[in-house]
């Protein structure tokens, strides 16, 4: 009998988890540029330069009007999301990554839960996101939560050049 892992969600806090942060934002970002350049053969910017810029600007995901959450397994940071405000009504997830050796625990799962909870309490009408194409497993756990395929919406940070390689969701809440 194997023995369930430990599965913790929490918001982020500030300064003690910036290397968790930073690495998962690195190795989210250094991913998902290396699939873009594989699959499509662009390089939409630089990992480390873009993560650096999200550090220095870190209050916009966190509250009053955002969120950054971490996922732990066992104690080890294995996954983040954050939240972030377009506007008093919308909300937009960024930079959600879960570490490929510990997918399909749950923890993608509870990381968007935990945003979107947020979202609601922090009383956004529609939450909205862009994700690359070839991010089918996340599209699918999106279109589970009632996510639906939206066109580019006006405040979506992808410069226009790489936009026909995303898709761009939206939930609305009741």
């Amino acid at each position: 009998m194997t023995q369930a892992l430990a599965l913790e969600i929490r918001d982020a806090s500030l300064p003690s988890d910036i290397d968790n942060i930073r690495h998962l934002w690195t190795e989210y970002l250094t991913w998902g540029n290396g699939e873009m350049q594989r699959l499509f053969g662009v390089h939409p910017h630089n990992p480390k330069e873009t993560v650096e810029e999200d550090i220095k600007l870190i209050a916009k995901f966190l509250p009053p009007n955002g969120r950054l959450v971490l996922a732990f397994i066992d104690g080890k940071a294995c996954g983040i999301g954050c939240l972030k405000a377009i506007n008093s009504e919308i909300g937009e997830i960024k930079r959600m990554y879960v570490d490929p050796s510990f997918r399909k625990v749950g923890a993608g799962r509870a990381i968007l839960t935990s945003l979107l909870d947020a979202a609601k309490e922090k009383g956004y009408q529609k939450v909205r996101l862009d994700s690359p194409k070839f991010m089918e497993a996340a599209h699918a756990l999106y279109r589970s939560f009632g996510f639906k395929d939206i066109p580019v919406y006006p405040e979506v940070e992808i410069p226009e050049e790489f936009r026909q390689y995303l898709l761009f969701m939206e939930i609305a809440f009741d």
